[in-house]
């Protein structure tokens, strides 16, 4: 099994800034990628961003694409999403995921753990 624990979120006005950490914990050593998905309220969860275990590849949501970055630390088994120029419609819970699979997925169905959420609110 593996744990993933997401910290970093909170209120923050449109146009800031805020840093999310994913730590993962367990059997990470069958783990290739790393993602991001969000939830609005009454809204189904939606792909953010994902990262391979090397870093080398990473992939985007379009709504995001030049605001965030995903990164990864290996040393740490932490991934970080940083999100800048934030606006209200990024609001919502960010989850951690993490896959088996070697390919960089945005479908949530192909990740195998999932964090509990952390809240990102964006006021206007």
């Amino acid at each position: 099994q593996v744990q993933l624990v997401e910290s970093g979120g909170g209120l923050v006005q449109a146009g800031g800034s805020l840093r999310l950490s994913c730590a993962a914990s367990g059997r990470t050593f069958n783990i290739y990628t790393m993602g991001w998905f969000r939830q609005a309220p009454g809204k189904e969860r939606r792909f953010v961003a994902a990262i391979s275990r090397s870093g080398g590849i990473t992939d985007y949501a379009d709504s995001v694409k030049g605001r965030f970055t995903i990164s990864t630390d290996n040393a740490k088994n932490t991934v970080y999403l940083q999100m800048n120029r934030l606006k209200p419609e990024d609001t919502g819970l960010y989850y951690c995921a993490a896959a088996r699979s070697i390919v960089v997925h945005t479908t949530s169905l192909h990740y195998d753990y999932w964090g509990q959420g952390t809240q990102v609110t964006v006021s206007s």
